[in-house]
């Protein structure tokens, strides 16, 4: 039933959990709403749960648990906990993936004029949300920061040597390119009112990792932020989500804020893979005309080797939130090469006749990967990943 949880039957699931909710009285509309975004989190719900009863006895709440289509059942359990706790639902996002759009969709849904966003993994310390919420009043705050680095602590336990160190590198770099107002721009625990997030949704980028930034810079006017420390606990189950795609977002989303959004994540994301691509492109070149190949074959055989590494990388990275997967990547490879092909005719044609004018193998393949790059980018993002 579940691989991550072999001790977790069906039996399990279909019995809320004894102590959280109670279905007997209509509760009032909430006054704060917790977002908690989640993949594969399943050990954490019910801990995290019953945290949330003990530290806002007196405040009216809900919890919105936003899963990326967990394959350990995280759903199940929310839904399971919902039966009895009507302060708790959630949303099932499928070929949907990314904590920033997890984050939007489950704050535009939400219910109460102030939300809270926090991870799912039990590093964020819930004690914190009532005295936020009190923030958010006395100090007529738009946003509250729940920072890790108020009182500059020299290390943070929730955190590797190494995640600490990028972590303050790309803060750092926050506050020096963007108006962050904050110590901790990338921090995923924080509260803001709702009308704030409803007014920038349309500037908000869906992809990324650090959605407290996006907002910060992305809102029309500036924001009343003010900070609450609090410390960063080790993660007690599951594993962290950071790797080296959402680093590459980040930057992705620091370049796209200073070009007030002439240059998105994914674009930049695709040129990366663009330029393993044209490695290979040149790569297969040099080996084809090295061995004796004609250049028109050479040229031929390189830019569909570009393409194959191209769709390879970009269905795993690029557009990892619409990715093709099983029948549907056979099927859109067979889509994107055949849409490609009217770029490798166009390419292989004028490099050809530059190679025959002035022959430079690479000058000539560089020209000819660009322009089967221009169309590949296209089809790409208008057929092949299309939004559904």
């Amino acid at each position: 039933m579940n691989a991550a949880n072999p001790e977790m039957t069906q039996s399990t699931l279909d019995t809320p959990p004894e102590g959280i909710g109670d279905t007997s009285v209509e509760p009032p509309a909430p006054s704060l709403s917790i977002v908690i975004p989640t993949f594969n989190e399943i050990d954490n719900i019910v801990p995290l749960v019953g945290r949330l009863h003990r530290t806002l006895a007196g405040i009216e709440w809900e919890a919105i648990f936003v899963d990326d289509d967990s394959r350990d059942h995280t759903i199940e359990m929310v839904r399971t906990i919902s039966l009895r706790d009507r302060r708790v639902r959630g949303i099932r996002r499928v070929n949907r993936r990314g904590l920033a759009g997890a984050c939007i969709e489950g704050i535009l849904s939400s219910s109460a004029p102030v939300v809270a966003v926090m991870d799912a993994d039990l590093q964020h310390d819930e004690t914190r949300l009532p005295e936020m919420l009190r923030m958010m009043d006395a100090l007529s705050a738009d946003l509250v920061v729940a920072t890790r680095y108020k009182n500059e602590p020299h290390d943070i336990d929730g955190l590797t040597k190494l995640r600490h160190t990028g972590s303050r590198v790309a803060t750092q770099l926050a506050q020096r390119l963007l108006p962050t107002q904050t110590s901790d721009p990338m921090s995923g625990f924080f509260m803001v009112r709702r009308v704030i997030v409803e007014a920038a949704a349309p500037k908000l980028s869906l992809q990324g990792f650090k959605i407290l930034l996006d907002i910060l810079t992305s809102s029309s006017r500036p924001l009343a932020v003010a900070e609450l420390p609090y410390d960063f606990r080790p993660r007690l189950h599951g594993n962290s989500k950071l790797d080296a795609t959402i680093v590459t977002e980040y930057f992705g989303l620091i370049v796209a804020k200073l070009t007030g959004g002439l240059i998105t994540p994914r674009f930049l994301m695709f040129c990366a893979v663009g330029s393993v691509g044209l490695l290979v492109h040149l790569s297969v070149l040099r080996l084809l005309l090295v061995n004796g190949l004609s250049f028109p074959a050479a040229q031929t055989f390189a830019m569909m080797g570009a393409i194959l590494s191209n769709y390879t990388l970009n269905n795993a990275l690029t557009y990892r939130d619409r990715r093709r997967r099983g029948w549907r990547f056979i099927t859109g490879l067979a889509l994107f090469s055949l849409l490609c092909s009217f770029g490798v005719l166009a390419g292989v044609g004028l490099s050809t006749l530059i190679y025959n004018q002035e022959p430079h193998w690479w000058l000539d393949g560089i020209a000819g990967a660009v322009i089967g790059a221009v169309w590949n980018y296209i089809t790409s993002s208008a057929i092949t990943w299309r939004a559904r």
